[in-house]
């Protein structure tokens, strides 16, 4: 069992929020075995870099968004072994950028009820493809018209790309169970499922709750009893109440939220991945006009409503909602928080050891003995400039370098 030494610049603590300088890590396999002290074996010199624990997106979705794709049109034209390929490119862009594990926050497409996805992360973790360690969520689970029900983004007649339960349209407590039993028996590591609509949903107001409490107890009834978590599309302030009294762990976007709907969730422990990027680079200057309008509506309220949870302690995970961000754009939302009142600490926090806590698992987000070696390397300190995130230099996942310019 050779050991390799990464030497570096410094390497970031975060849980003291402070610059170890030099950054000092030896590797054995696929995890850390120490922390400073002696250099011992093959030693990887990384100049001035500071190392930072693998980041984590808790909002992508790697099966869309890419070259070659053609946005409603792929909805019916690409069969489900265009999309995985296509995710291939996505994926290696992802890791490439320093996102070294995501939530892939579940397809609405015409798969058959195939969970890619699932398929995906099997591919990276067999390492026939590069790739971030992927916790999928097989199809959103969401009602007839709801949000992410595909027929919501275009004018589609009646009998073109019909879903099935196992795809994901679930209406009532019967398919619903039934929706979150399929999708955890082919896979899948959480649930997601939309509870109010969204900019791109064509009708309705972006906060209308869309599943009854009745139908969003029984989901996470269900996901629960399994041991999986539920993860919510939710803008509307109304919406987030219902979902956080009915027990959803994690609120997605969360962008019209009150004061109320946050106090709420503080006491529950629900945790927000904001998004909040989208409110500034989500390009909508072609969609339908009642789409623009929605966005002028809500974009506003985005860029504040984020701040105000930070404040009162709502627990941050930071996520894109890539390809609304390009892939390999992912650290623009780190910035985007920044910019919008957290600290860089608590933004690297949020990328690292919060995204581990909301995933459950405890062996990555820390440059520590015994985690997994997810290690990157960006030119200077990320506390005092947080853009250095944008431009990683280095890329180790579980022990293998991808990346070392």
């Amino acid at each position: 069992m050779a050991t390799r030494t990464l030497r570096a610049a410094g390497l970031l603590d975060v849980d003291t929020g402070e610059i170890i300088r030099p950054g000092i890590l030896r590797i054995e396999d696929d995890r850390i075995v120490g922390v400073g002290g002696a250099v011992e074996g093959e030693v990887v010199d990384l100049g001035d870099l500071v190392l930072l624990p693998g980041l984590m997106d808790m909002e992508v979705n790697l099966l869309m968004g890419g070259r070659g794709e053609t946005g409603l049109a792929s909805s019916v034209t690409d069969d489900p072994a265009l999309r995985v390929l296509r995710a291939v490119g996505n994926a290696r862009r992802t890791l490439r950028a320093g996102f070294t594990t995501v939530r892939n926050l579940g397809l609405f497409v015409k798969t058959g009820g195939y969970l890619l996805d699932v398929a995906l992360g099997k591919a990276i973790d067999a390492g026939w493809i590069d790739g971030p360690r992927i916790v999928p969520a097989g199809h959103a689970i969401t009602p007839t018209g709801g949000h992410l029900d595909p027929t919501m983004f275009a004018a589609f007649a009646p009998d073109v790309l019909h879903l099935t339960i196992e795809e994901g349209i679930a209406n009532g407590v019967d398919e619903v169970r039934k929706a979150v039993r399929y999708q955890i028996k082919h896979g899948a590591q959480l649930i997601k499922i939309c509870v109010s609509g969204g900019v791109m949903s064509l009708t309705g107001a972006p906060g209308a709750q869309h599943y009854s409490d009745e139908e969003l107890r029984a989901i996470v009834d269900e996901a629960h009893r399994r041991g999986l978590r539920v993860a919510a599309h939710t803008h509307g302030a109304d919406a987030v109440k219902h979902a956080v009294a009915a027990g959803i762990d994690c609120i997605e976007h969360g962008f019209l939220i009150d004061d109320e709907a946050i106090a709420l969730m503080v006491e529950h422990g629900t945790w927000l991945v904001p998004t909040t990027r989208l409110a500034d680079a989500m390009d909508v200057s072609k969609a339908d006009p009642a789409l623009q309008a929605k966005a002028a509506e809500m974009f506003p309220k985005a860029r504040t409503s984020v701040l105000a949870a930070y404040r009162a302690g709502v627990k941050i995970a930071v996520g894109t909602d890539a390809p609304a961000i390009p892939h390999g754009r992912n650290a623009d939302e780190l910035v985007a928080l920044v910019e919008r009142g957290m600290t860089p600490l608590d933004v690297l926090r949020a990328a690292t050891v919060h995204g581990a806590e909301l995933i459950g698992v405890t062996d990555r987000g820390r440059l520590a003995e015994g985690q997994l070696a997810d290690i990157i390397g960006v030119p200077g300190d990320p506390l005092g400039d947080i853009t250095h995130t944008r431009n990683v230099q280095f890329v180790m996942k579980g022990g293998k370098i991808h990346v070392h310019n």
